[in-house]
C-alpha cells in the first residue's frame, strides 16, 4: 500500500515555493489546481482551495489551526532543517526539544498546517523500549 499526502492551500505558487525551499522538494506533475511535490518518502499534493470555501464540516481557513494529523519530516540535522524552513516562511512554534529518542521541532507552514522535524538519536524510538 502506498500513501499520498494532500494539503489544501490558498495560493498554489506560494505553496510550491515554500515546499521547494523548506524541504528541497521538486515539482512532479501539474494538474488543474494541483501540484505534485516529489523528493520525500511519499508524494505531497498541493491542492488549491480558496479560503472560505466549503468542506464537509466547515469552511477553509488558512490561519494556524490544529488537527490530529500532521507531517513529520525525519532529518539528519534538525538545526539546519529548522533554519531552512523558517527562512522559507515556516514558524517555529516551540524550541527544539531533546528527548531520549531524539530531537523534535514543532513547526507550522504558511498555510496553517502543523508539521514537525524529527532527528533520531541513538536507536530512535527504540530507546523507549529500554
Amino acid at each position: 500500500m502506498n500513501v499520498l499526502i494532500n494539503l489544501d492551500v490558498d495560493d498554489l505558487e506560494k505553496a510550491v515555493a515554500f515546499y521547494r525551499a523548506a524541504f528541497d522538494l521538486h515539482v512532479g506533475r501539474r494538474f488543474d489546481g494541483v501540484v505534485e511535490m516529489l523528493g520525500s518518502a511519499a508524494p505531497i499534493y498541493l491542492l488549491e482551495k480558496a479560503a472560505g470555501s466549503a468542506t464537509p464540516n466547515a469552511t477553509r481557513d488558512y490561519q494556524r489551526h490544529w488537527t490530529p494529523v500532521h507531517l513529520d519530516f525525519v532529518v539528519d540535522d534538525i538545526d539546519a532543517a529548522v533554519n531552512r524552513a523558517v527562512a522559507a516562511g515556516a514558524v517555529l512554534e516551540q524550541p527544539i526539544a531533546t528527548q531520549r529518542w531524539g530531537k523534535l521541532a514543532l513547526m507550522a507552514d504558511p498555510f496553517g498546517h502543523g508539521f514537525c522535524f524529527v532527528q533520531f538519536l541513538g536507536r530512535g524510538y527504540d530507546e523507549l523500549l529500554g
